[in-house]
């Protein structure tokens, strides 16, 4: 029997502790919280610039399988490994994810959606370009646009207040309940679910 292609989750960052706690970097935050919740630990890979964990998000043979993925290569290069991942474990661009910072949408909430435009997110333009694809699944986690004239750039690549990190936790945790809910049940019913708010 064949196996069913695992998901490939594109937890989207920039590796290094001085962009630990940015915005920028909530692609890991959610991946780091996917592993910890199904008991694995990332590693360097041996085909990708990338820490990947490979996990089932439930138990028995039928459960999904994650790989999870925190490239290494900095946003604006986290094409590479997600094409080299997507090579390696056969992954179509439809079961594969990308989790990152999304500026146009209020801090908290959360957009899932397959393909369309990057909105200037080089992390996407990345894997566009070298999936050649727009056609796979977003987890966008809204950061919200920055305060007066501060620019784009540096507002992503700076740490979240700390009124924002009062409800970090909580909005994390939904997020991942959210790329869990798309693998189980697919897109749209985890839109009606984790577009309410």
């Amino acid at each position: 029997m064949e196996q069913a292609a695992p998901w490939l989750i594109m937890g989207l960052g920039n590796p290094g502790t001085q962009y630990a706690g940015n915005r920028h970097n909530v692609g890991f935050f959610i991946a780091d919280l996917l592993a910890e919740r199904t008991g694995v630990k990332f590693g360097r890979h041996r085909k990708a610039v990338a820490d990947v964990a490979e996990a089932r998000l439930g138990f028995g043979v039928d459960a999904p399988r994650l790989i999870l993925v925190k490239p290494l290569t900095y946003m604006n290069l986290s094409g590479g490994p997600a094409a080299a991942l997507s090579q390696f474990y056969k992954v179509p661009p439809e079961q594969i994810i990308a989790v990152h910072d999304e500026l146009d949408i209020p801090y908290g909430q959360l957009r899932l959606k397959v393909g369309g435009g990057e909105g200037g997110h080089n992390g996407l333009r990345s894997m566009t370009k070298s999936l050649a694809t727009k056609e796979y699944l977003r987890v966008r986690f809204g950061v919200g646009r920055p305060p007066g004239r501060q620019d784009p750039a540096d507002y992503v690549l700076s740490d979240f207040s700390a009124a924002e990190r009062k409800e970090l936790d909580f909005l994390v945790d939904r997020a991942a309940d959210a790329v869990e809910a798309i693998v189980k049940g697919g897109l749209a019913a985890a839109q009606q679910t984790y577009h309410t708010a």
